[in-house]
């Protein structure tokens, strides 16, 4: 802690001498003209060019009238190379800081430096400097590659260390990136119009979830955190609208998990005149293209071991049937089973039976126990009505409906079904949930009465299917935390940050 301090604060006083000397330490403009990376990966044509970097300094080293600084950008590093004569003399009215005043700057201090590009004695790319601006003054330093810095709860709360240090963690927000890019791109190139809704709603609906709550004052309400895009995405189907999706955070209140986050983003697309098996082939086709296009990969090996292959595009994913596992697996017939056989086979299983359990948390126990040792991908179908109340009758088994999800890596990553366009049928099912929640059951769906409104006016057949950022963590092989910017955590304000801001009385 001391020494983090005593850090800081001889950085304190090289700011307060450059301030002293008439130097901006944190200047608006910079005058850079091309990535380091142009520079680098096009040194045939660059040689000799005059040009200006801008990054942060990742080393300094001085041997006389000789300095090497190390200067990083988003795309790459490159050596500066200043020698005395060559480098123009500290100008303060300008910000230019001279080698008389190299002893200002620090190893995390952001730089601007012009020059010609040339090639070290020792053959590395280099800028010959004349002359330097400082951008921007770090009070704390940076660690370096060195270092390290595999604190697992002090990279989650300095991610924007953690990016610096250790590259993959930032390479992989740029693959995330990339996720969504192409699964944007995928729907645009199929006729999806994308359309943001909104994120506070009087009705939490869509989901199997407990909802955030919050006050408008405005209209002195509560409303929710949405759980899902769904109700909002088919009010648009009945406006007209025939191919939608939404890409955005959705919110559920529940505990964090290796696969789930209460934030996270998501994805909804809905396709009237579809159904669930033209849903099934268009599925296939879109978790093809992000793989391609995310990581140029179909094949996966993933944390657990499991290996999973999406295979090529003349094959379809197999498909497996609820009822049928359960039957297998346990001996339970989902239809005629009793609670307490049910009950039994929970605790055989050594899964646990609550107090509020119904046979919809219950089965879904049994199943989700199986699921785990499925590496897929496989499409689960097969789903009863009592456990889906937003997707249409199976018209070959009406106590089925017709819902397909994609399973790879023990877990569900995709949830689709033709949508349920009755409005009578919609509003009994949602009676059945409002039971379940009045029985104790906080994760059972709302009765959205506007939504049924709606549907009264109709809405064309069709095909939904939801996927969130849990297909992405999983491909990457890492836990739901490890895969966002920056996971809420208990807040915490660390020792050092106490003492440095004592008299802000932090706690």
């Amino acid at each position: 802690m001391a020494n983090l301090k005593e850090l800081r604060d001889e950085r304190l006083r090289k700011l307060e001498e450059l301030k002293s000397l008439g130097f901006n330490p944190y200047p608006a403009k910079s005058n850079r003209l091309e990535d380091i990376a142009i520079i680098v990966d096009n040194f045939d044509s660059k040689e000799g060019n005059s040009t200006i970097v801008a990054g942060r300094v990742i080393g300094i080293r001085k041997f006389g009238k000789l300095a090497f600084i190390v200067l990083q950008d988003a795309s790459a590093r490159i050596q500066l190379f200043l020698k005395a004569g060559d480098v123009a003399e500290s100008d303060s009215a300008n910000d230019q800081i001279g080698l008389d005043h190299l002893n200002l700057l620090d190893a995390g201090d952001f730089l601007e430096a012009s020059g010609k590009v040339i090639k070290s004695k020792t053959g590395e790319i280099s800028i010959a400097v004349e002359s330097m601006r400082l951008l921007a003054k770090s009070l704390r330093p940076m660690p370096t590659e060195q270092d390290g810095f595999t604190n697992k709860e002090e990279r989650m709360r300095r991610r924007y260390v953690d990016m610096n240090v250790n590259k993959e963690v930032k390479e992989r927000f740029i693959r995330r990136s990339k996720f969504w890019q192409s699964t944007r791109e995928f729907l645009l190139k199929n006729d999806f119009i994308e359309i943001n809704n909104t994120v506070l709603e009087a009705t939490a609906g869509g989901a199997d979830a407990t909802p955030f709550v919050t006050h408008m004052d405005a209209l002195d309400q509560d409303f929710y955190l949405r759980i899902s895009h769904e109700l909002p995405l088919k009010r648009l189907l009945v406006a007209g609208f025939e191919k939608v999706f939404d890409i955005g955070a959705r919110f559920r209140n529940e505990n964090y998990t290796e696969e789930h986050l209460p934030e996270h983003n998501a994805m909804e697309w809905y396709w009237a005149y579809a159904d669930w098996e033209k849903g099934m082939e268009f599925t296939e086709r879109m978790i093809r293209y992000v793989c391609d296009n995310t990581w140029g990969a179909r094949q996966f090996t993933l944390a657990n071991g499991q290996e999973v292959d999406f295979g090529d595009d003349s094959t379809h994913f197999p498909k497996i049937s609820f009822v049928d596992v359960l039957q297998e697996q346990y001996s339970i017939d989902v239809f005629e089973s009793s609670m307490e056989e049910i009950q039994v086979k929970l605790k055989e299983n050594k899964l646990e039976v609550e107090k509020v359990d119904n046979r919809i948390r219950s089965l879904d126990k049994l199943w989700k126990k199986y699921r785990k040792t499925i590496a897929g991908p496989v499409f689960l179908v097969d789903i009863p009505v009592f456990m889906q109340p937003l997707a249409k009758v199976n018209k070959n088994d009406t106590r089925l409906t017709e819902q397909f999800n994609l399973v790879f890596g023990g877990s569900e990553m995709c949830k689709a079904f033709s949508e349920l366009n009755d409005p009578v049928d919609q509003l009994s099912r949602f009676m059945e949930q409002q039971k379940l929640r009045d029985e104790g059951d906080d994760e059972a769906q709302m009765l959205d009465i506007d939504f049924v409104e709606a549907l009264e006016y109709g809405m064309p057949p069709a095909c939904g299917l939801g996927y969130s950022e849990r297909i992405f963590w999983s491909l990457e092989g890492i836990t739901a935390r490890e895969g966002v910017p920056f996971p809420q955590l208990r807040r915490e304000i660390d020792e050092t940050t106490k003492v440095i801001y004592h008299d802000l009385e932090l706690r």
